[in-house]
């Protein structure tokens, strides 16, 4: 039976990706907003297709920076499903199968470490996603953590770059919670959910093994007030960044299984 369930789901995903591509073939959104609000229709479908239930806690970011911090590939579908936005991402996850279509068609800006230049078209990239009215999210830690902490250190580039440009940045955080039934068979959200050491196909073998999930997303009510020191030193920044997120995840609801 587990084996069916996975295979059942494994064609229920293929088919969503079919089916969203036959309609960008026949939509093809011309702008970043419409390309964006395609993406959180197809992400809200494709959450709801694999049984992932969302819960969103605090007003929803519509503009501005949001950072939050990143345990799986699914973070990416449901942070669209909330609401369309614009994602900055390391350059790799532009060649992972599916992921990097999906990434590649909802405008996301993508950023080269070690390349020159790179730094300067990701300030140039969420500047056009914040102009088209959109809210910019990133993941500061710039890998998937496998939850035994809140958060990995953040990294600074990023969160120095829009505060430069003077955009305010609010801060989120996203906790997954097994169903109990899945707890009973062994399953664990360090091996079945986050993403963490596993090979991506060996993690989506996994996934797909669960009856369900539910999500919780956590916005701040208000944007991260940096303290004066952050705003001239980048790794403070980061540091405060971080905090802002860690102080969400005290009262989102964690489970630690």
């Amino acid at each position: 039976m587990d084996l069916l369930r996975r295979l059942y789901r494994a064609i229920k995903v293929i088919a969503h990706f079919s089916y969203g591509a036959l309609e960008l073939a026949l939509t093809q959104p011309k702008t970043r907003a419409a390309r964006a609000a395609w993406l959180s229709h197809f992400c809200a479908r494709l959450a709801r297709s694999m049984n992932i239930s969302l819960d969103v806690e605090g007003p929803v970011p519509m503009q501005n920076a949001v950072i939050s911090n990143h345990l799986t590939y699914v973070d990416i579908v449901l942070h669209a499903a909330a609401r369309p936005c614009v994602f900055v991402s390391k350059i790799e996850l532009r060649s992972t199968p599916l992921l990097g279509w999906m990434s590649l068609m909802s405008g996301t800006v993508y950023v080269a470490r070690g390349f020159g230049g790179s730094a300067a078209k990701a300030a140039e990239g969420m500047a056009k996603g914040l102009r088209d009215g959109l809210p910019v999210v990133f993941f500061p830690e710039g890998t998937t953590g496998v939850g035994d902490e809140p958060t990995l250190p953040f990294r600074s580039g990023l969160i120095a770059q829009t505060l430069d440009a003077d955009v305010p940045i609010i801060a989120a955080f996203i906790s997954y919670e097994l169903s109990p039934r899945d707890i009973a068979s062994g399953k664990t959200l360090r091996n079945d959910v986050h993403w963490g050491p596993q090979s991506l196909p060996a993690h989506i073998w996994n996934f797909l093994g669960l009856h369900e999930l539910k999500a919780t997303i956590r916005f701040a009510e208000s944007p991260i007030a940096f303290s004066k020191e952050a705003m001239e030193h980048r790794k403070i920044a980061a540091v405060e960044a971080q905090e802002a997120v860690v102080a969400l995840a005290s009262r989102a609801p964690i489970s630690i299984a």
